[in-house]
């Protein structure tokens, strides 16, 4: 391969090494015949390989265009099989039910997560292969997180499968395993109040105060606080992560209770906290190549260090 074609290759992910990883985990997904399945950064092709062989319609996005080339190549003979040369981040959703397997970048996670969850068509069920403390903060353990309570009222969040990491070329600096996300059906907020529910949560979790009383206290007033803790029986003492998710649900059906006064204090609570978000420059280290990590090692001899996905539960909201 020429030199300029190798500079184009997408240096982020870490590809399975050998079909025999993902088999067994493939074989518990439930995922058959009938099933439409995204393959997100399909990559080599494995993964889509082995959903042909179970019959399942595959939809591999790859936005390597060298990568993506042999994708279609792999493919060119199988109409069950759609190979998308793209950004995941820009390619419609399938409109009818589907499920996605896929081993995606570590580093875009959350933009793949949020996407997923907050579609319109979101799927019936989804199996990402993540880095362990990005798994835990949507299962919000060993605290809930504002991810896990963004995620939970329509998605149960499960780790299926821990991997080994020399099952990955190259092999990461962190360990990783298979978060599953399956849609609950009915959701634990209705689709009415999901916004409220989103903007609540968003105001009490960055209200950057030591105790769920005191965020609340920020969030809509003291008066109104101190009404909500006494009609949802919540002591309020706690931190805002030590509180369990059931608790925050019983929290929020009170305050959606309550007059619109309150409610409206909160409304826009998300927005804002995106918009912030949009003013901040993130840089993630897994975003450089890794041809100059290397070169960079040759000459330094360092090693790059774990690279989380945030440094705050609420660097980025779902």
């Amino acid at each position: 391969m020429a030199k300029h074609e190798r500079s184009t290759l997408w240096r982020t992910q870490n590809f399975v090494r050998s079909a025999a990883v993902i088999v067994p985990i493939l074989e518990r997904s439930g995922i058959g015949r009938s099933d439409v399945v995204l393959d997100i950064g399909a990559g080599t092709g494995v993964i889509s390989e082995l959903l042909r062989s179970r019959g399942a319609r595959v939809i591999a996005v790859e936005r390597d265009p060298i990568l993506c080339g042999r994708l279609r190549r792999r493919f060119r003979d199988d109409a069950a099989a759609v190979v998308a040369c793209d950004d995941f981040l820009r390619v419609p959703l399938p409109s009818r039910s589907y499920k996605v397997f896929s081993n995606p970048p570590f580093d875009i996670t959350t933009a793949i997560v949020s996407r997923l969850m907050n579609a319109p068509n979101a799927p019936d069920d989804a199996f990402l292969a993540v880095q362990r403390e990005a798994a835990d903060r949507y299962m919000g353990r060993p605290f809930e997180t504002l991810y896990a309570l963004l995620l939970k009222p329509w998605s149960t969040p499960s780790v299926v499968h821990q991997f080994r990491r020399e099952d990955f070329v190259p092999t990461p600096n962190v360990d990783v395993v298979m978060l599953r996300l399956r849609k609950r059906g009915p959701p634990l907020v209705a689709a009415s109040q999901r916004s409220l529910y989103r903007d609540f949560i968003v105001a009490c979790f960055t209200a950057w105060r030591p105790s769920v009383a005191a965020a609340l206290d920020r969030a809509l007033g003291a008066r109104a606080a101190r009404e909500l803790l006494r009609q949802a029986d919540v002591e309020g003492e706690g931190k805002p992560s030590e509180l369990p998710f059931a608790r925050w649900l019983g929290l929020f059906s009170a305050f959606a209770r309550m007059p619109d006064a309150a409610t409206r204090r909160v409304v826009g609570a998300e927005q804002r906290l995106r918009a912030q978000q949009k003013r901040l420059r993130k840089i993630h280290r897994t975003r450089v190549p890794r041809d100059g990590l290397s070169a960079r090692r040759r000459v330094t001899g360092a090693t790059p260090a774990p690279t989380p996905h945030t440094s705050r539960s609420h660097a980025n909201v779902l």
